[in-house]
């Protein structure tokens, strides 16, 4: 191998790495994860925010443990403490909801919450570090949803 061979093969396996560099960074922004669930009855597990194109979903951890009560739903605290109830944790036949679709009209997440529909109970929560800003709520912001995902910079703040 000649040495402009060489030159040429180290100038592109850098700008190769730098490229994987920077997709890496941009994947880890757009995940994030609540504290650990604490409450009566939901006191393990995390839950994890994601988004594909302008679908914005919640997923509990492989160390979640759903609530030994009748009606476990997911639900979903805003920065205005707006409270929206959703799916319910189990469904017909054995089947669970481990990952759901946030709505259009939620446009940002403070905490998760698992409660009892049945009962009317909080059985657990768990805060994000940083409120996230779902799809919709950059949109209804007058933001791009897929401008490169940068949503430590677009949280809003208590």
């Amino acid at each position: 191998m000649s040495a402009k061979t060489a030159f040429r093969m180290g100038i592109l396996s850098m700008v190769t790495a730098a490229g994987l560099f920077a997709a890496s960074n941009g994947f880890a922004a757009d995940a994030h994860t609540t504290a650990k669930f604490e409450g009566v009855k939901a006191n393990s597990g995390t839950a994890m925010h994601g988004r594909s194109g302008n679908n914005d979903t919640l997923t509990w951890s492989d160390d979640f443990k759903i609530p030994d009560t009748p009606a476990p739903h997911w639900q979903v605290v805003d920065t205005k403490g707006n409270v929206f109830l959703l799916q319910r944790l189990k469904i017909k036949g054995d089947k669970e909801n481990r990952t759901i679709t946030l709505p259009p009209y939620v446009h940002d997440v403070a905490k998760v919450q698992i409660y009892c529909a049945w009962a009317e109970a909080l059985l657990g929560e768990a805060a994000f570090a940083k409120p996230i800003m779902t799809a919709s709520g950059e949109h209804a912001n007058g933001m791009k949803a897929d401008s490169g995902m940068k949503h430590d910079s677009m949280a809003m703040g208590r």
